[in-house]
Parts: structure tokens; C-alpha cells; sequence
């Protein structure tokens, strides 16, 4: 007998301003950093182009594009250790982060 997966994997997932903006609220777990919570988050789950536009939106609330996670990194460290991250890199320094 064969398994089923579940969940089919969505390709092309349109992602409006709106809906970038809607990652803003996400709730961080206890003892993660907010703000390296909702990067993290937007990293994870969108396409760099959609990840600069979060990144805009972060910035004009006010958010800290440094903020540290459990491991002692902040996302732009993370981002530089993954290969086929340069777009999402390129986004956070020119955002400012360090």
C-alpha cells in the first residue's frame, strides 16, 4: 500500500501587499526575538522578490532587521550561509541590515 501525501505543494503562491504585510502579525514562540521571528518566517515562506517587498514593510514598522535568534544569528547570517540565497542577502543590506 502506497501513503498519500496530504498536501500538494503550491507553486507560483500569489502573495499581494496585503498578504506580505499579513507576516507582520505572526506571534513569536516563547523565547524567540519577535523580530527575528517574523524575518525568519518571511524567509522561510516567500520568493525573494515578495521577501523585498516584507522587507520594506519591516522597516516602515519600525522593526529590527538585526535582531538575534536562539542560535546567536541574525537573519542576514543565516541568509549568507544558504546557497541559493544572494537575492534575499542583496534585500537585507540594502535595507541596512548588518
Amino acid at each position: 500500500m502506497s501513503l498519500k501525501k496530504d498536501k500538494q505543494k503550491v507553486l507560483g503562491e500569489f502573495f499581494d501587499d496585503e498578504r506580505i504585510k499579513t507576516f507582520l502579525d505572526f506571534e513569536a514562540p516563547e523565547g524567540v526575538e519577535a523580530d527575528f521571528h517574523l524575518l525568519e518566517k518571511a524567509y522561510r515562506g516567500m520568493g525573494a522578490e515578495n521577501f523585498t517587498t516584507f522587507i520594506k514593510f519591516f522597516v516602515e514598522a519600525g522593526r529590527d532587521l538585526n535582531a538575534v535568534g536562539p542560535e546567536g544569528k541574525n537573519i542576514l547570517q543565516i541568509c549568507r550561509e544558504h546557497r541559493h540565497s544572494a537575492e534575499y542577502v542583496t534585500a537585507l543590506e540594502a535595507a541596512g541590515a548588518q
